[in-house]
């Protein structure tokens, strides 16, 4: 995409929304990848209150992304239930951004120094109620799929290789 190429014309602070664009799926961690390296960089020192919500969002941002990756790898394996299961709790989450930065897919949140804004009145309220919604969600999630008689058949014992052939290859 020739993101370090068009890095070279602008300020690092411009280049922020670039970093969305690297993974839509991790666009408030390749902010904060990009971000922690400036400052590292630079020698800026982040508030404390500032780390704090970046790792919230982080970890939010994690565990949406790997709904998709569960929902998509569900829906490949023949499971429809598992895409909708997990597209409905990522919109909680997606949720939350919007309310923090007015986005749901490029973000640009997380900023060289700290973030754009605070978190918004009850963001810690409603993150709460998606993460007590949610715990109980992952046993079902498991439950989908890992005992699903189709799924199983589909990716057990698929795609092995030898230890011999791994260290062949160099593979990890």
């Amino acid at each position: 995409r020739c993101a370090e190429k068009i890095g070279e014309n602008l300020t690092p602070v411009q280049f922020i929304p670039m970093t969305d664009r690297m993974d839509y799926l991790s666009a408030m961690n390749n902010n904060h990848a990009y971000s922690l390296a400036i400052e590292k960089l630079a020698g800026i020192e982040v508030p404390e209150r500032a780390r704090y919500i970046r790792i919230i969002m982080a970890e939010l941002n994690r565990i949406a992304s790997h709904l998709v990756a569960f929902g998509t790898f569900g829906l490949d394996m023949g499971s429809f239930t598992a895409v909708l299961y997990a597209f409905r709790e990522r919109e909680y989450i997606l949720d939350l951004f919007e309310a923090v930065c007015g986005a749901r897919l490029t973000y640009s949140y997380i900023t060289i120094g700290g973030v754009i804004a605070d978190l918004p009145e009850r963001f810690l309220e409603k993150m709460a109620e998606f993460l007590d919604f949610f715990e109980p969600k992952i046993d079902e999630y498991n439950n989908l799929l890992s005992y699903n008689h189709v799924f199983v058949k589909r990716t057990a014992n698929v795609g092995t290789i030898s230890p011999q052939d791994a260290i062949a290859y160099g593979l990890t």
